[in-house]
């Protein structure tokens, strides 16, 4: 061993790895890296990654299907044992070539019902409908829900949820959609609600992000009270969330069971045939003071 250190030499995981037909190599394929939900899931999956003795690959990508299936080829080039797709939904052909190429694929937050990958998904339909609840208690009548236009499974499934609990509860839903889906749309979202002749007393915001530029335009720029004249909840529990600025009512995404799960997935079925698999996990909800009677 000291002779190996002194002349420099280390082994090759790598090669070792290809004469066994294993990389070790887990590719994460995702977009809006910079956003605080994403960066936290990417720090928790990388951790399990590594636990796990699997060296991670980051692949950068826009929202399109277009770019994942990419992502996903270049993946297959370099002998990934598997891909986390965090972003996008591949087209079933890419799917099916990556697990003919042996390569296992976990998606995260994807509603597409495909026979192999194993699928982790949130209940966002049940949470919005308690925020619904929680709106009720505090005495709020006019709803509304605050959204962006990435249309990803996940944002519409809040929103239709949030909807469709409320109408159940005999109360509208004003809808407004705007732009991508960060801080300053929040904003735009709150001058566009926030002008009408009838404003909403409780919105909910699909993101975190989103409300807390709600909340800043809400106050700096309509002199709104929150909670007493506006109730706002959002989704994800980022760091600001609880920063006194806002502190925000929202859900917790459970990004640290979602990664164990994946990376615990994707170990223990090393060698094995593809299986159907799915998982939903329901997110807590995170009493603060944006909401009256948390």
């Amino acid at each position: 061993m000291e002779a190996a250190e002194a002349l420099g030499y280390h082994v090759n995981h790598l090669a070792r790895g290809l004469m066994r037909n294993e990389s070790g190599i887990v590719c994460l394929i995702v977009s809006e890296m910079s956003t605080p939900y994403r960066a936290n899931l990417i720090r928790a999956m990388t951790q399990q990654l590594q636990n796990a003795g699997k060296i991670a690959m980051l692949i950068n990508t826009d929202r399109s299907d277009g770019s994942v299936d990419l992502a996903l080829r270049q993946a297959i080039r370099y002998r990934a044992d598997a891909s986390i797709i965090l972003s996008g939904m591949p087209d079933r052909s890419i799917t099916q070539l990556c697990l003919k190429n042996g390569q296992r694929l976990v998606l995260i937050n994807r509603d597409d019902d495909q026979q192999g990958p194993l699928r982790i998904n949130l209940d966002d339909a049940e949470a919005a409908g308690r925020v619904v609840t929680a709106f009720i208690r505090a005495g709020c009548q006019r709803l509304a829900f605050a959204n962006s236009q990435a249309g990803t499974p996940s944002l519409m499934a809040r929103e239709h949820g949030f909807v469709a609990a409320a109408k159940a509860m005999g109360l509208p839903v004003l809808v407004e959609r705007h732009g991508p889906t960060n801080y300053e749309s929040g904003r735009v979202l709150a001058q566009r609600l926030l002008t009408l002749g009838e404003r909403p007393d409780a919105v909910f915001c699909a993101t975190d992000l989103l409300a807390c530029g709600f909340m800043d335009a809400a106050r700096h720029q309509f002199r709104v009270s929150i909670p007493d004249q506006l109730c706002v909840a959002g989704f994800d529990d980022i760091e600001q969330a609880s920063w006194s600025s806002y502190d925000l009512t929202t859900f917790a995404q459970p990004v640290e069971m979602i990664a164990r799960e994946a990376v615990a997935w994707l170990v223990n079925e090393s060698g094995q045939e593809p299986v159907h698999h799915s998982v939903r996990f329901r997110p807590d909800l995170v009493w603060r003071s944006s909401v009256r009677g948390g």
